[in-house]
């Protein structure tokens, strides 16, 4: 199982023939990702040569609009590699057309454009109220799930299938994490980006994981500036039965200074990375001061708990044996001449 993503996924890439949409519509066609078709209006009734995970050539069409390539190839999820000033544009397109799942990658969208499509996004709906796209990012790494599919820009490479979720607004500490677990596996990475306005969050990450049968074990990785840990927090308090680890990012950071992320910035105590800290904790989850303090403690957890289930099973057969030591025991005193 997984969330938002599967093999079953079909995949468009909006900038599919730009410098960034050649180079990682390839890696994702690498990790096996079903990837139909692509997007430019320019360039529509072409199509670009690639290689499939198998290493045989394909010819990926280009369409003029998102509208079409769904039409015709019937996708359901979209990655945007598209420049920031036409990125809004994009995601306009594909949310009117109706995709399932937007990915947008693109770094240094003004704050006021991702709101305007993030907006518009929910007043689409579907018959169950939701939005009928959900979005991921933007300026974010996309989300993979190992040894099926990956829309963005992830390494496919450093990690495998397990039972680990992972939801992250870094991510390069997406990356750490997934390499600190490969020897575990993860079900579905997301990494849902730092800017100010975003789609998916930790809560609807974490909601996901929740329901996720072939998920065991959750990591969320924040950062300073924001409530969003604080109020992820509150959710998992009240929602989140499997444990969950956490890492802030920012624990050194100086008081109002915006560290990396547009999001990151500290005023007074609040978004300090030592409250979030306080405010997961009184959550039950464990923090990590470190990335891999934080892989410690999760690896702690799910072995822990195969260890347990070991120490029961190593504990019964035990009393099995001496049991049986003693039925023949008994026998051998009845048994003598």
């Amino acid at each position: 199982m997984s969330i938002y993503l599967n093999k079953d996924s079909k995949v468009i890439v909006q900038g599919i023939t730009g410098g960034e949409g050649t180079k990682h519509t390839a890696l994702m066609l690498k990790a096996g990702t079903n990837i139909v078709g692509g997007v430019n209006a320019r360039k529509a009734g072409t199509t670009v040569s690639h290689k499939d995970k198998d290493g045989s050539e394909i010819e990926l069409p280009v369409f003029g609009s998102v509208s079409e390539a769904m039409e015709k190839t019937g996708a359901d999820v979209s990655v945007v590699f598209v420049p920031p000033k036409f990125a809004k544009d994009a995601a306009v397109e594909a949310i009117e057309a109706g995709i399932g799942l937007l990915v947008v990658i693109t770094e240094g969208i003004p704050v006021q454009d991702s709101a305007k499509f993030f907006n518009l996004s929910l007043t689409k709906t579907g018959a169950d109220g939701k939005p009928v796209t959900r979005i991921i990012g933007p300026n974010c790494p996309g989300i993979i799930t190992p040894g099926e599919a990956l829309a963005g820009i992830t390494p496919a490479n450093i990690t495998g299938k397990g039972p680990i979720g992972l939801v992250s607004k870094s991510g390069t500490l997406t990356y750490q994490m997934m390499y600190e677990l490969r020897d575990i596996g993860f079900s579905t990475s997301i990494g849902i980006g730092g800017d100010p306005v975003i789609g998916t969050t930790h809560i609807d990450a974490l909601e996901a994981f929740e329901a996720d049968p072939e998920t065991e074990a959750i990591v969320m990785i924040g950062e300073i500036g924001g409530d969003a840990e604080e109020r992820a927090a509150a959710y998992i308090k009240e929602h989140v039965t499997k444990p969950v680890v956490g890492y802030v990012a920012g624990f050194t950071a100086p008081e109002g200074k915006t560290m990396g992320h547009a999001g990151a910035i500290v005023s007074g105590s609040s978004g300090t990375a030592e409250a979030k800290k306080e405010a997961l904790e009184a959550a039950g989850v464990k923090v990590g001061k470190t990335p891999s303090e934080t892989a410690t403690l999760l690896r702690e957890i799910y072995q822990g708990a195969s260890g347990s289930d070991s120490a029961d099973a190593g504990a019964a057969e035990s009393l099995k044996d001496k049991a049986e030591g003693l039925v023949d025991k008994v026998k051998g005193v009845f048994t003598k001449d």
